[in-house]
């Protein structure tokens, strides 16, 4: 299973007291979430029929499949609760689509919100007008403006459909892909190698058109953004913001943590638990990928994105500090903030839920709630051990992509014993039930 990006938030406020009455956002929006999807099958039903009026035949039928497959998936999601209906965050990026719409008519005016449990700073428009905001956006970024500079950029897509674009691409190319096989089987030679070469090409050329269409929704999505009443100068912050979670956090956490929080009557910590797995026998320089990860990748650097924009809009040439974030966004990032392991906990990623707990607690903060946090992570551990399928939520050690500490902790974990585990789950449900 792929990992998000590991983070940790170092804000400069104190959330102390905050958490003390917190209760996750509650997710008991059946009715809400009915509504949603009812309007949601219908407006996808719409967008085929428009689609097979525009492309006829095999490409519209075509399309037609991918949209449906798509309505399946996302229905899935959302029967899953992964979205939070009339939550606080709503009203916020209602005001902020209509604060960019102003002086900018080619806004789609029915633009449905929803705002995802996921706490990487992300979002993304869908082709039914569908606007899905993470709730990461909240904790990583600033203020305001750099929220709906985020917003301006996936409007940027939205306005030029990529999307539809992308999903056409794929239909051309698995039309040519049947030319390409039948070419293959008749040719003499490395056939495996052909169609490798042939699979690198591609690869290679989808990498670059998706650069370049986040190239245009930067220009366009800039051009929505500086048409309204935002600091031109947020839009390039939280780019660079952006730019700082595209690494894994090189934080560390203290062998005094482990000690701390680990070491009980019942069950004194042990210094085994530490214990590193080798891997100086692996020669790693040795290994070349066969893939060239930089010419795949679907996103430039950011750095690269700054500069094009400084290029086509001189304005943003001059540098700018962040502005202070208003007293609602403060509000929002404190819950966001606190909804980091629930929403861990709810995408089974409790590997990542157990690591920045501890993260939380050794930087003194609510030490409650974060133990809590512990044991129901801890106890989902405990299953997935059990049941010999760990891997699904905590990820194996692998020096070349991780920080030390991380492999430190996936270390611990691993070397824990069943009963271990189970004890250490045990201990913090019962301290604090």
């Amino acid at each position: 299973m792929i990992k998000k990006f590991i983070f940790f938030l170092l804000l400069m406020y104190s959330a102390t007291g905050f958490a003390q009455v917190y209760k996750p956002l509650d997710t008991a929006d059946y009715i809400q979430r009915k509504e949603f999807l009812k309007k949601f099958s219908a407006n996808n039903e719409l967008l085929i029929k428009n689609l097979k009026i525009k492309y006829s035949g095999k490409t519209g039928s075509e399309l037609s499949k991918i949209y449906k497959e798509f309505e399946k998936d996302f229905e899935k999601k959302v029967k899953e609760k992964d979205f939070i209906f009339t939550s606080v965050f709503d009203s916020k990026v209602k005001s902020l689509i209509e604060r960019l719409r102003k002086n900018n008519p080619q806004i789609p005016k029915e633009l449905q919100i929803l705002i995802a449990k996921d706490n990487t700073p992300n979002a993304y428009c869908m082709a039914d007008g569908t606007f899905v905001i993470n709730m990461g956006l909240f904790n990583w970024l600033n203020n305001d403006d750099q929220v709906a500079s985020v917003i301006s950029h996936e409007l940027g897509h939205k306005i030029e459909e990529h999307s539809l674009r992308t999903f056409m691409s794929f239909i051309n190319d698995d039309q040519q892909d049947k030319i390409t096989v039948q070419n293959i089987k008749a040719t003499a030679g490395n056939k495996n190698q052909k169609a490798f070469d042939i699979l690198k090409s591609r690869m290679y050329k989808k990498g670059v058109e998706k650069r370049k269409d986040e190239m245009q929704a930067d220009s366009l999505g800039y051009a929505v953004f500086k048409n309204s009443d935002f600091i031109k100068g947020e839009f390039v912050n939280a780019l660079k913001r952006l730019q700082d979670f595209d690494t894994i956090s090189p934080r560390e956490l203290k062998i005094e943590t482990y000690k701390k929080y680990f070491n009980f009557p019942k069950q004194a910590f042990q210094d085994k638990w530490l214990k590193k797995e080798d891997f100086s026998l692996y020669n790693y320089d040795h290994f070349k990928e066969k893939l060239d990860k930089d010419s795949l990748a679907s996103h430039p650097e950011v750095i690269l994105r700054i500069e094009r924009l400084k290029k086509i809009f001189p304005e943003l040439k001059t540098s700018s500090s962040s502005e202070k974030a208003s007293e609602s966004f403060i509000s929002l990032e404190k819950i966001a903030r606190m909804e980091i392991l629930p929403n861990f906990y709810h995408a089974e990623d409790y590997g990542l839920g157990i690591y920045t707990s501890l993260q939380f607690l050794q930087d003194a903060e609510e030490e409650k709630y974060y133990e809590k946090w512990l044991g129901k992570c801890f106890a989902k551990i405990y299953e997935g051990r059990k049941n010999y399928n760990l891997n699904r939520y905590l990820d194996r050690v692998d020096p070349k992509n991780q920080s030390e500490s991380y492999q430190q902790f996936l270390n611990f974990m691993w070397n824990l014993s069943l009963d271990e585990i189970k004890n250490i789950s045990d201990y913090y449900q019962n301290k604090n039930s």
